[in-house]
């Protein structure tokens, strides 16, 4: 059961958005437009607008979704540490677990954390 005191600050939830949003530019050459995190017990969600390179746009405009796709997650997957590590120090939290998700028409970058509660 979570209880209030192991829900984040709106300052630290503000925090990690532009912390995803730093990330994803440096990774991908281009960051999301928006960005907004939010808490629901232990799961805490990034949610980003935006943010597809050239060569995604392109290769979604000629219907190739399904690679934009894979390589987008495969390369998040190579890329987790990071995450965890930005998440990790922001919310002052263990990350448990990580996954990302990408959204098409209109495009949506979601990266989902569970957290460990806080040490008491």
């Amino acid at each position: 059961m979570v209880s209030a005191s192991d829900q984040l600050s709106g300052e630290t939830l503000d925090a990690l958005s532009r912390g995803m949003v730093r990330l994803k530019a440096e990774l991908y050459g281009r960051g999301p437009e928006e960005a907004r995190a939010f808490q629901n017990g232990e799961f805490v969600f990034c949610v980003m607008k935006g943010g597809l390179t050239t060569v995604e746009r392109t290769l979604l405009e000629a219907n190739d979704e399904p690679l934009v796709r894979h390589v987008r997650l495969r390369f998040q997957e190579q890329m987790r540490p990071r995450f965890v590590e930005v998440a990790e120090q922001v919310t002052g939290r263990r990350v448990l677990s990580h996954e990302s998700q990408i959204l098409f028409d209109p495009d949506y970058i979601v990266e989902i954390f569970v957290l460990a509660p806080p040490a008491r």
